[in-house]
């Protein structure tokens, strides 16, 4: 019997995550709600680029990650998407 497995991502980083010390109602308001806190703190975490990286590589489609909200993320992975494209031709 072949037995694959899928190794589980590091998520060391998140222990170091500013949102990790703070309540997750910044990072995942109701919607319509303002999302400025969430990016302040965003802007003043160290390892912001991590988790950015880790929501976009697992399609995260709630919440703040990175200091960008869900339309941003969404806006990011279709410029990144259009560059691969043209880049193929």
């Amino acid at each position: 019997m072949h037995n694959d497995t899928i190794a589980a991502p590091d998520l060391s980083w998140q222990e170091q995550a500013l949102c990790a010390q703070t309540g997750s109602e910044f990072f995942f308001p109701e919607p319509g709600s303002s999302v400025r806190e969430a990016k302040r703190i965003c802007g003043l975490c160290e390892i912001r680029s991590a988790c950015l990286e880790y929501a976009l590589d697992h399609d995260e489609r709630f919440g703040v990650w990175g200091g960008l909200s869900e339309k941003e993320r969404l806006s990011l992975r279709r410029t990144q998407d259009q560059q691969q494209h043209q880049q193929q031709y």
